[in-house]
């Protein structure tokens, strides 16, 4: 397929901000790509399904390198007018335009699965000369593109194709082309069927061959391969808990450290992911010790908490304490010695060949009794109650809070495990601290004192895939490192993720999520999300989180009423 195609799909797309008319435009264009289901990834500027955390490894300077080369001008040239447009893609989009180089050198069109070649292999390269090889690809790619072309492949390379389609959208244009539903009862079961598939999957491309052939129902989990964890909405109170997941309920521990999947397969061999769907594997051997010391289990998937405690007095730590050991790549042991963990398993979907997402909740906690030998500070159970008094909750509640634990979480008996859905099966209940995870979508320079970092920060949550802007939140940091998360710090991180610059602001990829205690909401017309935040605070950096995680519109909505 000419990579022209998907280019028009691109423009219209970013031509329309309605969702039922991008809809509309994928699902039309589905039909093109059924017999290539892969290509289906760039329609969200990805080119491998969201399970698979490869990373290209192209920073924005690679990529003005590469459209300098390109172009046959300097990269100073390139800055300046990224600086006066904001936007690299249009940069490429101008200066390869205006290069007779340029338009000497490709002889044929440009193809999708060359695209999807040349930026696939980049994340393979390793050794001397890699950032060469890497710019050379990229370079390739340009000189055989049109000026439009190009524009979208360095956006593609920077992950902001700037068209708005997220996840919601993509599975809406499934359903619409590959169940044609009649009406909106259809759409609706047609659409649970879709994402419920895609959250096992975590792969559109499967999703779209399956839904197209009419066997959703064959995708299963795979001990392996990760999957999206199940959410839980907060609850104002017991009371209010109660009466969303019913009496009796079991209430647990709402642990404070870092969410992992343990996955075990048929050959025996240990994988363990966080909600991010990574693989920390290596910075964890500890954990592959106690699992296969103490669950008794040939396969399974077992939803779980890697907990923080002081190696000499055994006091359980703040997931902050911890956080650092999910980047480590190197001085594993030292760092398993110095910040050891505690595995807590509270849930599993999937046991020796079975899937269990189906199974009532109880039918899972009494195996997980059955499969895990407990040892403490190693591996152990959510400390849980079952019962229907508010009372005893309460009494509970107090001993996770004198254990240094979050609070707790409220659990229906009955229900299912939803992955990937934030449902009223289980809810949190946390001390009356007003907070929510949100994800920094860009920046603006500091003054003064503060010139030279990142000081104001553009914080967003989540609506079905698309991320709505609620704020900005400049407090919090530290100015000195050692004092805890800085300025400098998060200046450095956000730094990598540029992908737009207007002057002092910036717009970076979303990718850094952080905790943001706030007093109250406000309903404002300034953000897209339709509200702000008064008096935002940055209180903690979510290393464990990404984007699935992050506060809903529908969250924002419930707690400013």
């Amino acid at each position: 397929m000419d990579y022209s195609k998907i280019c028009k799909v691109y423009e219209a797309l970013e031509n329309t901000s309605k969702g039922l008319e991008k809809t509309d435009i994928l699902a039309k264009f589905l039909g093109e790509i059924k017999d290539n289901p892969n290509f289906i990834y760039l329609l969200q500027g990805r080119l491998f399904a969201d399970y698979d955390n490869r990373e290209l490894g192209i920073s924005t300077q690679l990529v003005i390198k590469a459209i300098g080369k390109a172009a046959g001008i300097s990269d100073e040239e390139i800055i300046n007018k990224f600086r006066e447009l904001g936007d690299l893609g249009k940069v490429a989009e101008t200066v390869l335009g205006k290069s007779k180089k340029q338009t000497a050198l490709f002889t044929k069109k440009l193809s999708v699965e060359k695209v999807l070649e040349n930026l696939q292999k980049l994340p393979t390269l390793e050794g001397g000369g890699t950032v060469d090889k890497k710019v050379g690809f990229i370079v390739d790619l340009l000189h055989s593109s049109t000026d439009n072309e190009s524009k979208y492949i360095v956006r593609t390379i920077l992950n902001d194709l700037k068209i708005g389609v997220g996840s919601g959208i993509l599975r809406d244009a499934i359903v619409m082309h590959c169940f044609s539903p009649k009406n909106l009862s259809d759409k609706k079961v047609c659409a649970i069927a879709v994402q419920e598939a895609y959250n096992k999957a975590t792969d559109f491309a499967k999703v779209l061959e399956m839904a197209c052939n009419d066997t959703l129902e064959k995708i299963k989990l795979e001990p392996g391969k990760p999957v999206k964890v199940m959410l839980f909405p907060k609850a104002k109170n017991v009371e209010d808990a109660f009466k969303i997941i019913g009496k009796p309920a079991a209430f647990e521990y709402k642990y404070d450290g870092f969410r992992v999947m343990i996955n075990k397969s048929e050959d025996g061999v240990v994988k363990i992911f966080t909600r991010r769907l990574e693989e920390v594997t290596k910075q964890f051997p500890e954990i592959v010790e106690y699992v296969n010391d103490n669950v008794t289990a040939k396969s399974f998937i077992l939803d779980s908490e890697a907990v923080g405690f002081d190696a000499k007095t055994k006091k359980y730590t703040d997931f902050q304490a911890i956080s650092q050991r999910i980047r480590r790549k190197h001085g594993i042991f030292e760092m398993q010695k110095k910040l050891p963990i505690e595995l807590v398993i509270f849930d599993i979907i999937y046991h020796n060949g079975d899937n269990l997402i189906d199974s009532t909740f109880i039918k899972r906690r009494k195996l997980i009794e059955q499969i895990v030998r407990e040892e403490d500070y190693k591996i152990v159970l959510a400390k849980q109650i079952i019962t229907d008094n508010t009372e005893e909750v309460e009494k509970f509640y107090a001993q996770a809070l004198d254990d240094n634990q979050e609070g707790l979480m409220g659990k229906d008996l009955d229900a299912p495990y939803k992955p990937g859905s934030r449902v009223g099966y289980a809810v949190k209940l946390k001390p009356e601290d007003k907070d929510f995870d949100l994800v920094i979508t860009g920046a603006e320079w500091g003054t003064g004192k503060r010139a030279g970092w990142l000081t104001s920060f553009n914080v967003a949550c989540s609506n079905d895939g698309e991320l709505l802007e609620i704020g900005k939140v400049s407090t919090g940091l530290k100015e000195l490192k050692d004092e805890g998360l800085s300025f400098e710090e998060m200046t450095n991180m956000l730094g990598k993720l540029l992908i737009e610059t207007k002057g002092t602001k910036i717009k970076v990829k979303p990718q850094i999520v952080i905790t943001v205690k706030y007093q109250d909401i406000q309903k404002s017309p300034t953000y897209s999300s339709g509200y702000a935040l008064r008096f935002p605070r940055i209180t903690r950096l979510r290393e464990d989180r990404g984007v699935n995680d992050i506060a809903t519109l529908e969250e924002v909505e419930t707690e400013s009423n």
